[in-house]
């Protein structure tokens, strides 16, 4: 069932799940629209899939063997740091990191990349048919970057989002729920990556994406934007978030690089597109609820 997005005395309850494979990428993806949402009164959850037990050490400060030894441990705390940063709530999902293994390696065969589909997403369903959220976010069919994490997670939102609303569907997973909407990230465009470099360089100011655009097929999005946040004021959350992640961010370095007066003012949103919808809601949005929130125009 899709239920009101009203208690009893009439005030808005609105419930957003963010579904993402490893500690960070709720962080590097959305996090100042989920801290935006959050500040409103909005109930945010992150869903992580993994661990990220088999990921790589990224920023050199901490790369020391007894961080490597301990980094299971370490991401989790990390990411409960981030989740407080943000004001948001989070549940891993218990699935092993799948890594990223050199072209012709095989997975692990524990990993959650190679779990069977059902598997993979009952935890999802049973958290869904539980927090029971009206907007779900996730990556695209590419998962953003080929990483077999992120196109696993694809695709065990997908079949959540599809089958929770299903009681024959995983029927030990809890009372049915149906979502109202779906959206992928489209986060770390090629525009977005564009815009910033070229507002540097305009002003003055070295900018390290030239190399990175020079090696990027100049080909249209497959994905249409269909609805932009404004979240400018909350990009010092996310990177606060973001830095709380010290095992994957360098500061200073990578996205940690451009200045933050240049993003608010050039690309002061983050941007998602609509990949399903079952309420009425206009396009282009600003608003991920839009079409849910009561006696509101879409």
């Amino acid at each position: 069932m899709t239920a009101s997005v009203t208690t009893a005395d009439n005030k808005p309850v609105l419930r957003l799940l963010s579904v993402h494979a490893h500690p960070d990428d709720e962080s590097s993806k959305g996090a100042a629209s989920l801290a935006r949402y959050a500040a409103e009164g909005v109930q945010v959850l992150v869903a992580t899939c993994t661990g990220g037990e088999r990921g790589s050490v990224l920023n050199p400060g901490m790369d020391r063997p007894e961080v490597q030894a301990d980094l299971a441990r370490i991401r989790r705390r990390e990411m409960a740091a981030a989740r407080d940063i943000l004001g948001i709530d989070q549940r891993f999902l218990g699935f092993t990191d799948s890594g990223l293994p050199a072209d012709g390696e095989p997975l692990p065969v524990d990993c959650f990349a190679v779990q069977p589909l059902a598997v993979a997403a009952e935890p999802l369903v049973a958290l869904i048919r539980e927090f029971r959220p009206h907007v779900v976010v996730t990556y695209d069919e590419t998962g953003g970057y080929p990483h077999p994490d992120h196109v696993m997670t694809h695709r065990v939102t997908v079949e959540a989002f599809e089958a929770a609303a299903d009681p024959h569907r995983y029927p030990a997973a809890g009372e049915p729920w149906q979502p109202a909407k779906l959206y992928y990230h489209l986060a770390l465009s090629r525009a977005w990556f564009q815009t910033l470099h070229d507002a540097m360089t305009a002003r003055g100011v070295e900018s390290a994406m030239g190399p990175l655009l020079s090696e990027w097929p100049d080909t249209p999005p497959v994905l249409a934007t269909t609805t932009r946040i404004g979240c400018a004021e909350y990009f010092a959350v996310r990177d606060a978030a973001l830095l709380a992640h010290a095992t994957q961010i360098e500061p200073g370095a990578n996205f940690m690089a451009h200045p933050r007066d240049i993003e608010r003012e050039v690309w002061p949103t983050e941007d998602y597109h609509l990949a399903r919808c079952l309420v009425e809601s206009v396009r282009p949005e600003t608003d991920l609820f839009a079409g849910l929130r009561p006696g509101a125009e879409s």
